[in-house]
């Protein structure tokens, strides 16, 4: 056997870093369940808390707020202390939240504890994505590990309804938190024997007036878009951007100034990571979006429970997850670049078909259809994303991927939502008895016909529901639009990349120096942290 082969025949996983990975996917999946979970529990939660308005928005958004906002800084952490430990830290502590949460017995005390579960979930997830790149050096196989995680990530959310709707048949509504203390508890027991303990080799300190700065930035950034995506016209979400941009401005130039940065912007510089990371986030706004109108539809026109709601949409989602598992497969022997474009037509085509349908089943298979083609984004474009960061920075490279996709779910929804409502407002007829509210929304228009005799009422909700169908369709039209240019893009801007795999041992892209960071093996003592 050549040397080379020798070396090809180390670098490959073995049965160890596959047990790990299940792990870490376990852990990613109860994660991603934790975004939605609280969906069916919050008329439980709300009689035993009684939370007012405002406590209840925070209840259910402050994980979200959290998780984007903390995920940059943790992510530089663990290159700087070790991923590992990072990771057991966060396991620990998301543990602990979880049972607070569990055992809350009021609103204050439930959103703090929603706010720990979403700073150690914003722990866990890049160091869970770092770890998996280091761990997975053939290329083919790290392709497949980040297929897996990718796949536990999307399919997660979707489950999140359904697996709470099962707990709040038989428990009460703080099961449905404790649900991740096992899973915690094996990763705990598991972590020190399956995983390597590495960070970036020679980095320097946490730059601690930069985790501030970033906050300043991100959280606004994020509140402004859920505040436009319930309401365009809010002035206060309009401030909150402006001051997003001002911190987020201070940042970028605090970061270019450093030795040492928070987050690497020089990470940028490679054409595969910022072309990657691009179509990340617009596959992102995409899919946020039209998620956001598909369940209006289910609950709004069809009038279904949340519950039967959430199992439609495990459809999809299932195909996503099938996506995700079969994309790094297909990419063996296609470009990344051409495997992501192929997807992106016939999603598009299933898009368009299923907001113009006008039927549940032909629109349920039209968004099935939509998903399974947007798969390889996620799947193929968080891969190439790892793969092109220098290992000293996988922590901040997983970050910045894990930080996109969450920018874009909600900017999706915000952008989206407000192009619907502009449609819908549009459109309506509403008799001359219906208060000015009823044009907002369906929502506002179904609690508007309540207070209205049933002549009007039944005029309302029939110009209501064409009103919606038409924004679902013109929603439709416009991401299928989208999905066609990035398509294009990503046909283009991935055009140089090999099939995965074809260059053994070679990086995804040569402009990226992969310089070495330290390694240790589970079972021996971490070096001390610098």
């Amino acid at each position: 056997m050549s040397t080379i082969e020798s070396a090809a025949v180390a670098a490959r996983a073995g049965t160890r870093e596959w047990a790990g990975l299940a792990v870490l996917a376990l852990a990613t999946l109860l994660l991603a369940l934790d975004n939605t979970v609280l969906f069916l529990a919050l008329p439980h939660l709300g009689e035993d808390l009684r939370p007012g308005p405002t406590e209840l928005l925070w209840i259910m958004d402050v994980y979200g707020f959290m998780i984007a906002g903390f995920l940059v800084t943790m992510g530089a952490l663990g290159d700087r202390i070790g991923r590992r430990r990072l990771l057991i830290y966060g396991a620990a502590a998301f543990g602990a939240a979880s049972v607070l949460a569990a055992y809350a017995n009021g609103p204050v005390m439930l959103i703090v504890a929603r706010a720990l579960l979403g700073v150690t979930g914003a722990a866990l997830m890049p160091s869970a994505l770092a770890l998996i790149t280091t761990m997975f050096q053939d290329a083919r196989q790290r392709a497949a590990a980040i297929g897996v995680f990718t796949a536990c990530f999307m399919g997660g959310g979707a489950l999140g309804p359904v697996i709470g709707g099962a707990l709040l048949e038989r428990y009460w509504w703080g099961s449905v938190f404790l649900l991740s203390v096992p899973v915690m508890i094996v990763l705990l027991i598991t972590a020190p024997l399956l995983l390597p303990e590495t960070r970036a080799a020679g980095a320097g300190r946490l730059d601690l007036p930069s985790v501030p700065l970033f906050l300043a930035a991100a959280l606004p950034a994020v509140y402004a878009l859920k505040e436009l995506a319930k309401d365009p016209a809010r002035p206060w979400a309009y401030g909150a951007a402006a001051v997003a941009v001002v911190f987020g401005i201070l940042f970028v130039r605090r970061q270019r100034a450093l030795a040492d940065p928070l987050l690497d912007l020089r990470l940028l510089r490679s054409r595969t990571f910022s072309a990657a990371l691009g179509i990340l986030l617009a596959g992102m706004i995409i899919q946020g979006g039209l998620y956001l109108f598909i369940s209006q539809y289910l609950q709004m026109i069809e009038g279904l429970s949340p519950l039967r709601a959430g199992l439609w949409l495990a459809v999809p989602a299932l195909a996503l997850v099938a996506g995700s598992l079969l994309s790094p497969i297909i990419a063996r022997r296609l470009r990344p670049g051409t495997v992501i474009a192929a997807g992106l037509v016939p999603a598009a085509a299933g898009f368009l078909t299923a907001t113009w349908a006008g039927d549940t089943v032909v629109l349920m298979i039209g968004v099935t259809v939509g998903f399974l083609g947007m798969a390889p984004i996620g799947a193929l474009g968080i891969s190439l994303i790892a793969g092109s960061a220098p290992p000293e920075r996988a922590g901040a490279a997983s970050a910045m991927a894990e930080t996109s996709g969450e920018f874009g779910i909600a900017f999706g929804v915000a952008a989206m939502g407000s192009l619907g409502t502009a449609v819908f407002s549009a459109v309506i007829s509403a008799p001359a008895d219906a208060p000015p509210s009823a044009r907002e929304s369906i929502g506002e228009a179904a609690t508007a016909a309540e207070q209205l005799p049933p002549a009007s009422a039944a005029a309302l909700l029939d110009s209501a529901r064409d009103a919606f169908l038409a924004g679902l369709g013109v929603v439709g039209t416009v991401s299928a639009v989208l999905l066609v240019g990035l398509a294009v893009l990503s046909a283009w801007l991935l055009r140089g990349l090999p099939p995965i795999g074809a260059e053994a041992g070679s990086p995804a892209e040569a402009e990226v120096t992969r310089p070495d960071e330290e390694v240790t093996r589970p079972g021996k003592e971490a070096p001390a942290s610098p």
